[in-house]
């Protein structure tokens, strides 16, 4: 074990790579686990407001994520200094993308359902950092043999090719799809081939006059999210806590509503 850890982790100079991803899950599950006691009201912790203003655990990710980026720029691959900016860096990273649903909206919508976009990012961030340090290499160059990899062309046409791939994924409206298929491009292959989302750019401009595409791409559509849009939700209230329920309103003194 020691061995494979050396030959594929410490000598290709992926040391900081999986500090850094440890350090994000870690702050994350821990922030999570945080806001969550603090939410019920339970143990020592309590929101950070000096003056009366909420300071966000973001604000502190920023300036972690700043340090450790520009000091891991600085250090390189190798020795203790990379291994100690990598982690400011995870945990910068980890603080930040927990709010990125609040960056996104400009508002605290940390408890409410746009809320779950955050822990959308998150996930999806460190299974693409998983799939780089498992060995993948963006848009698929690893896979060239010697030859093809000193041929510029072929590396340039593989580029464009893949990116043409991910970019036609994207407007079909399946940005997940689109970011897996930037590591992988069989995932980019599949998203471009099938059918778009019914309300993504792609299906407004070329299914208007093709009524059974857009159809078909409705009924799709309508199958994938009843089949995987519980087990999602499920999956995201495990990880980051259920968002508030709004009520319903209700009637009011004397019975008015």
């Amino acid at each position: 074990m020691g061995h494979w850890f050396q030959q594929n982790i410490v000598e290709p100079g992926k040391l900081p790579l999986l500090l850094a991803l440890s350090a994000f899950v870690l702050t994350f599950a821990v922030t999570r686990m945080i806001t969550r006691m603090i939410r019920a009201g339970k143990g020592p912790f309590r929101n950070i407001t000096p003056g009366g203003v909420h300071v966000h655990h973001v604000v502190p990710g920023v300036v972690l994520s700043v340090v450790g980026g520009f000091g891991a720029v600085a250090s390189g691959h190798h020795g203790l200094a990379a291994g100690i900016f990598a982690v400011v860096f995870g945990v910068g990273a980890g603080l930040v993308l927990d709010e990125f649903a609040l960056i996104l909206h400009l508002d605290d919508v940390y408890w409410t359902e746009e809320g779950r976009q955050s822990v959308e990012v998150v996930v999806l961030t460190a299974s693409l950092v998983l799939l780089v340090l498992a060995g993948f290499s963006p848009l698929g160059v690893d896979e060239l043999s010697g030859e093809e990899q000193q041929s510029r062309l072929g590396v340039v046409l593989t580029y464009l090719f893949n990116f043409g791939l991910v970019l036609i994924t994207l407007f079909k409206g399946k940005a997940r799809m689109a970011v897996v298929g930037t590591l992988i491009p069989f995932i980019a292959l599949i998203g471009a081939i099938r059918l778009a989302r019914p309300a993504s750019l792609w299906a407004k401009r070329f299914y208007r006059r093709r009524h059974r595409a857009r159809a078909r791409a409705v009924l799709r559509a309508y199958h994938h999210d009843v089949r995987w849009a519980g087990p999602r939700r499920r999956f995201q209230d495990l990880i980051g806590g259920a968002p508030d329920r709004t009520p319903l309103p209700g009637p009011g003194p004397g019975g008015e509503t």
